[in-house]
């Protein structure tokens, strides 16, 4: 089980003792925010309390009293003898926290509640939905695209008894849907048959395959600065170092909004000097940004990758939500050795879980005997329904753009409006924008979001060591009026924050490598 050093907490911890609270409280507060945001993994031993006053150069009173406080809270359990292991707290009863003690009063929407008690409902393990009630912001993803999904599942369900006598398992995944991805990337100017297609659960399936197959422990992958979260948590699952790459600062502006680029140079120089295994890239509409790379830099991108051997891997999920027009090359029209990833997740319904591999014939058998380890295979129905997905791609995606369209342009007005201090991205696809928060409060803003009746993803959940505590994800997958209430809560949540000066415990600010 993992373990914490008090020097490793103490780095951690930064400078968090400030003075305006009793020290104890203080402590506890820091690690409560740690655990919460997820820079202190659940289940972890913290040092003792005796090794952790030395660090600190604190009494051990001091570290005594913030452990009793974050045991009462709920987020320390202990046995006789063992070192404190971190933990959520989570309800049980009605009305009450998982040591069985009565909940605060006053702990609805815009009152101290249950985030200035520790006890900061909704911000569930990751991975966990939202409890009732409140409006997720941590998820950017759509609801089902409606009847033509339950339309590919009736489809699907007519043709499941011709493949009942067989035994349901194949690593490549059913050959309709192969067929059909296929045929796909082959109109879109990347000629594929059906031995470049392996079918998946998911992107995030698609990635762990990938690194599974190429890559062994402590070797190098670069990834932009930001990325998604949970291709940085497979990263440092499978053992490998990442390198991250930060974007240019702002370069430009679109709709009267600032947009960033890709540092063209950084990434080639780390390319070169690094060396690095695996390149993992968003640069259709990237994910926290939005932002989407022309077809001159990924030119330059691959170029880098082959002069250092690296293996680029693309991942595509994002790339049909184009919400403003703008025509690019996939990247794997510009080299056999790029490796691509894709999903119905974004486009259809995350509740698919169905993705895929794009790449050369070799490869793709690397990936198909390397997921044997995994599973040996998806589940036939969702195959069926999504071979009928792909091959009506095109259906569902008007009346989606045009209503994402509506919602990023309610969502950019209402931050404009209700927090001008925000300086917001303009994402020119994707389903989500990036905001610039005016100090580094993105983990506090999470931590006390619940009480206002929203979740939040904290901002250096898309980066490496701490950094993005001044930004913030906002998706705009919800429709206006229930994003005017997302933002309303917001802006309530900052007022706290201003008006309460102790709430506002963070991690040193971020380094200017890490300013995207």
């Amino acid at each position: 089980m993992a373990s914490l050093t008090a020097s490793a907490l103490a780095r951690l911890l930064g400078t968090w003792n400030l003075g305006a609270s009793p020290a104890y409280r203080e402590l506890a507060d820091v690690v409560r925010l740690l655990v919460l945001d997820g820079r202190v993994a659940l289940d972890t031993a913290l040092p003792s309390e005796r090794a952790l006053a030395d660090t600190l150069a604190v009494s051990r009173t001091t570290v005594t009293a913030a452990y009793g406080l974050l045991r009462d809270q709920g987020f320390l359990s202990s046995g006789q003898g063992s070192r404190s292991r971190t933990r959520i707290p989570r309800a049980t009863a009605a009305g009450t926290t998982a040591l069985g003690r009565p909940l605060p009063d006053g702990s609805g929407p815009g009152s101290p509640g249950l985030a200035a008690a520790g006890l900061a409902p909704g911000l569930a393990a990751p991975g966990l939905a939202a409890p009732a009630g409140l409006i997720d912001l941590a998820y950017s993803s759509l609801p089902a695209s409606g009847e033509l999904v339950h339309r590919a599942f009736a489809a699907a369900l007519t043709e499941l008894p011709a493949l009942l006598p067989g035994f349901g398992y194949d690593a490549m995944g059913l050959l309709p849907l192969r067929e059909a991805v296929a045929a796909r990337y082959t109109a879109a100017g990347v000629p594929t048959t059906v031995d470049q297609v392996l079918v998946t659960s998911g992107a995030q399936h698609a990635l762990n395959i990938v690194l599974r197959a190429l890559t062994g422990r402590q070797d190098r992958v670069l990834v932009e600065h930001p990325s998604y979260p949970n291709a940085l948590d497979a990263v440092r699952a499978a053992g490998c170092r990442a390198i991250p790459v930060a974007f240019s600062a702002p370069a430009g502006k679109s709709d009267g909004r600032p947009t960033i680029t890709w540092d063209m140079h950084g990434l080639q120089t780390a390319l070169a000097q690094q060396r690095p295994r695996l390149a993992y890239l968003v640069p259709d509409f990237h994910n926290p940004t939005g932002q989407l790379m022309p077809d001159p830099e990924r030119r330059q991108l691959v170029r880098a990758a082959e002069a250092a051997g690296t293996t680029l891997v693309v991942d595509e999920t994002l790339r049909e939500l184009n919400l403003d027009g703008v025509c690019t090359t996939p990247v794997a029209a510009f080299s056999s050795a790029v490796v691509t990833i894709g999903s119905l997740s974004k486009s259809h319904w995350g509740g698919l879980r169905t993705g895929w591999i794009r790449a050369s014939q070799d490869l793709i058998q690397q990936f198909a005997a390397a997921r044997t380890s995994l599973d040996l295979g998806g589940p036939v129905m969702e195959q069926l329904a999504a071979a009928h997905l792909v091959r009506a791609m095109d259906e569902p995606l008007p009346a989606r753009l045009a209503a994402l369209r509506d919602n990023r342009k309610a969502l950019l007005d209402l931050l404009a409006g209700h927090l001008p201090e925000w300086e917001t991205l303009y994402p020119s696809g994707g389903l989500s924008a990036w905001c610039r928060l005016p100090a580094p409060i993105s983990t506090a803003l999470t931590v006390i979001a619940p009480d206002f009746g929203i979740r939040l993803a904290a901002g250096p959940r898309f980066g490496i060591g701490g950094a993005f505590e001044r930004y913030l994800r906002v998706p705009f997958t919800l429709p206006p009026e229930k994003l005017e209430t997302a933002v309303l809560a917001l802006r309530s949540a900052q007022d706290r924050l201003d008006a309460a000066p102790q709430l506002r415990r963070t991690l040193k600010n971020p380094p200017a490598v890490a300013i995207a």
